[in-house]
């Protein structure tokens, strides 16, 4: 599929026959299951990819903690300067990307390219952000003496997001995470790990033009799986912000986990709300207006 060689995805040889794709040069050499991922668009079966394992799970965070603590004291300018580039090689991948988007989760094209721009602009934000990081000051009661606000990196981001915006709400949780000092852990949906893993193999490209390409090669890294992947993100005690977008009852199941360890949390979850159009209504525009929402 040329769009996956576009982003540099290549197969990874079991000890079958079979093909399954990888996006690490690193694996366990443990024979594991893994994802048939499908186009909704006519069932066509674009992959099958390698399921995280346990012990992949627990070297990747190894490694991010290890990460956060080189990239927390690299000042957060230069720390925007990273996204920047990120940003920049969005903006050379937008065609590939988006199509990639709408073949995996079934969009139309101008929503896929739509994703990918959200993408590229929330990096922009971010870059700005990235030089008002301010922090309060205040008098102090001790003569000759100022009280000072400093923020601090929390961790590691644990995200974990839904098919049907399979790379843009990442992309909010992570490149403001990122110029905050924070590394980030992605679980995508299993229904899109291919947009994840073009997201993964585009940031690759952008660290390759950092100053800090050594502190920066490991702060971001993905797992491939189902709820079980998810839970171990939500009990886990070193993740230390959990986001999680999807289904109601996706969000009452996990947030259990992470309330219980008194890990913080944020949530985007599904509705079902309803819909009022009045009798003086424009029908045209409401029907679009709903279809749309």
């Amino acid at each position: 599929m040329k769009n996956l060689k576009d982003f540099s995805i290549n197969y990874l040889e079991t000890d079958t026959s079979e093909k399954i794709f990888s996006f690490d040069e690193k694996t366990s050499g443990i024979k594991d299951a893994e994802i048939k991922v499908v186009t909704p668009i006519d069932q066509t079966l674009l992959a099958k990819i390698k399921i995280s394992n346990r012990l992949e799970y627990e070297e990747k965070v190894s490694v991010l903690k290890k990460a956060q603590d080189l990239w927390k004291i690299i000042p957060a300018p230069k720390r925007g300067e990273l996204i920047r580039l990120f940003g920049d090689e969005l903006r050379k991948s937008k065609q590939e990307l988006g199509k990639l988007v709408t073949i995996e989760s079934g969009k139309i094209l101008q929503e896929g390219l739509g994703e990918v721009q959200e993408m590229i602009d929330i990096c922009d934000f971010a870059v700005g952000l990235s030089r008002q990081l301010y922090g309060l000051t205040m008098p102090s009661e001790r003569p000759g003496h100022r009280i000072q606000e400093i923020w601090h990196p929390l961790g590691i981001l644990g995200v974990v997001t839904s098919f049907n915006f399979p790379v843009a709400v990442w992309s909010w949780n992570f490149a403001l995470a990122t110029i905050c000092g924070n590394a980030t852990l992605w679980k995508p949906s299993p229904r899109t790990p291919l947009t994840a893993i073009a997201c993964y193999k585009i940031w690759q490209r952008a660290i390759k033009h950092s100053e800090h390409s050594d502190s920066t090669e490991d702060i971001f890294k993905i797992i491939i799986g189902h709820k079980e992947q998810a839970e171990w993100i939500a009990k886990d005690k070193n993740i230390n912000l959990v986001s999680l977008t999807g289904s109601t009852q996706m969000g009452r199941t996990l947030s259990k986990y992470v309330t219980e360890r008194f890990g913080k949390l944020i949530m985007e979850l599904g509705g079902n709300n309803a819909m009022i159009v009045t009798p003086s209504a424009d029908l045209k525009l409401a029907i679009r207006a709903i279809i749309f929402s």
